[in-house]
This record gives structure tokens, sequence and C-alpha cells, in this order.
């Protein structure tokens, strides 16, 4: 069974920084399409950052460019979001997701597997 399991998130001040992680199992994600995505209450599911599958091309949203970092490390078959600066808005449940498909993919709708969700809040 393919899996993915994300952790890191949690309470931070605004001006700090969290790393999230998403560990994969079942499947190779080197050579998947990857995307960390984020829901805020009320909103819909929208594209953080996003990194595909053969050429690596990388795309931020403008809202968080400069700030987060996507990466994955193949070895250990994780990706990661490193986020620095963070905001108030950047308050939101952060999803990993992957999918098999050539490209990159910047849509929730293109994505097939997906993290559980974890939750990151920014509030002094």
């Amino acid at each position: 069974q393919l899996h993915l399991v994300e952790s890191g998130g949690g309470l931070v001040q605004p001006g700090g920084s969290l790393r999230l992680s998403c560990a994969a199992s079942g499947f190779t994600l080197d050579y998947y399409a990857i995307g960390w995505f984020r829901q805020a209450p009320g909103k819909e599911r929208e594209a953080v950052s996003c990194v595909s599958s053969r050429d690596g091309r990388i795309y931020y949203a403008d809202s968080v460019m400069g700030r987060f970092t996507i990466s994955r490390d193949n070895a250990k078959n994780t990706m990661y979001l490193q986020m620095n600066s963070l905001k108030p808005e950047d308050t939101a449940v952060y999803y990993c997701a992957a999918d098999p498909a050539v490209g990159l993919l910047r849509r929730a709708s293109e994505y097939t597997y997906w993290g559980q969700g974890t939750q990151v809040t920014v509030s002094s």
C-alpha cells in the first residue's frame, strides 16, 4: 500500500520557522510529482509548492515565494517544506501529495496520494 505520513506542524509565533516532513512508503517518491497544499477554514485547498517528476521544475505560490522551500531526500524517501518568516495568514492544515503523472501538477485534483494533514498555527 502507498502511504504518505506527515509530521512537523505546530504552533509558532509570527516570524518563526517550521519544517514539515512527509515520509513515503510503498513507492519511490523520486519518480513522482510532489506538492504541498494548505487549506484554511472556509477556504479551498491551495497549492503552496510543487515539484515536477522528471525535470525538477518548481512552483511556489506568490504568497510564499522567498519564504518557503520545498525539497526531497531520495535516500530517505521523504519530502520537506521549510517555512520561514511565518505569518498569521499561513495558518492552515498542510497536506503533502504525490502522483505518478509527468509534469508540474499545481491543482489538488491532479494528485492521487495524500498525507493526513498537519496543523500549522501562526499566532502570538
